[in-house]
């Protein structure tokens, strides 16, 4: 085996996991996505804070972490909420012994309407749970990035295919993920240079979570005056589509992704083995509008 094959077999050798001594923030990390990557990261030996504006699921995911020997606190509370923000950062901070590695951008959901009919709460509403606050928590993380330890630092944003190519039904979800790419990519041009941050996205297909099942299964989430945002594709939409063997064939696997799958492409890009992936937005999608 020569030298530089031995180099990278030592390289990919982490006993303690792949992210061991990080401490990790995932916004949205009660359930579905956000709670696969929670777990996957505290399986690789990061400390992981579970945020998330539902306070029972945040701790159970935290609970379910640290009951099978990992690391991991729950801060729950709204993304739209600067003191909740700045109490998540703080507390982040004081978790990791006062650093902070990694931000996952996660938190979000949809509210869906076609144009002519979209309201300026739903307009506003999506454009600040999906763009203005993850620029507010990086805004707040600022003093734990910029810094010159030694140590990695990662931004992953999460975007979608509506971001990418649009969506009928989605200007305010499309408009938003969208801007994801710019947010991204601004970070990892300012950041990166002198202080070796590295920021991505992650652009979601088909996966399968609360967000693509049937709205009459009744997934609901508050908006913080009080508003019930029904979650999921009406049943009506769906049985107007391709018939049960037509579909997916627009996917060259065939078939929608898992939570697991789309939260192992988050560690991916959070690992050493994307040392030296910064700006890009990655696609995890089945092969779909390849």
């Amino acid at each position: 085996m020569s030298a530089r094959v031995n180099q990278i077999a030592g390289h990919l050798n982490y006993p303690k996991g792949m992210l061991a001594g990080q401490t990790a923030i995932i916004t949205g990390s009660g359930q579905g996505i956000g709670a696969e990557a929670a777990r996957l990261f505290a399986n690789e030996g990061a400390k992981v804070v579970v945020a998330d504006v539902d306070a029972k699921k945040a701790q159970s995911v935290a609970d379910e972490i640290n009951q099978s020997g990992g690391a991991a606190i729950a801060v729950a509370g709204d993304v739209l909420d600067d003191a909740y923000i700045a109490d998540l950062i703080k507390k982040a901070a004081e978790f990791g012994g006062g650093k902070i590695h990694i931000i996952v951008n996660n938190a979000g959901y949809t509210w869906d309407g076609v144009i002519h009919k979209m309201t300026d709460k739903q307009w506003h509403t999506i454009v600040d749970v999906h763009g203005t606050a993850p620029f507010k928590i990086i805004r707040a993380a600022a003093p734990y990035f910029r810094v010159k330890d030694g140590e990695p630092r990662n931004i992953i944003n999460i975007s979608s295919t509506s971001g990418v190519h649009g969506n009928a039904g989605q200007i305010n979800y499309a408009l938003a993920k969208a801007g994801v790419t710019g947010l991204t990519k601004t970070v990892a041009k300012e950041w990166g240079p002198a202080f070796g941050v590295r920021a991505n996205t992650v652009a979601f297909g088909h996966i399968l979570t609360r967000l693509t099942a049937a709205k009459e299964a009744g997934a609901f989430i508050t908006t913080p005056d009080g508003t019930k945002v029904a979650l999921g594709i009406p049943g009506a939409q769906k049985a107007a589509g391709p018939s049960a063997g037509e579909q997916h064939l627009d996917i060259p696997l065939r078939r929608p992704g898992n939570a697991t799958e789309a939260a192992s492409a988050v560690l991916a890009l959070a690992s050493p083995l994307m040392s030296y992936v910064t700006g890009q937005t990655i696609m995890v999608t089945g092969g779909r509008n390849m």
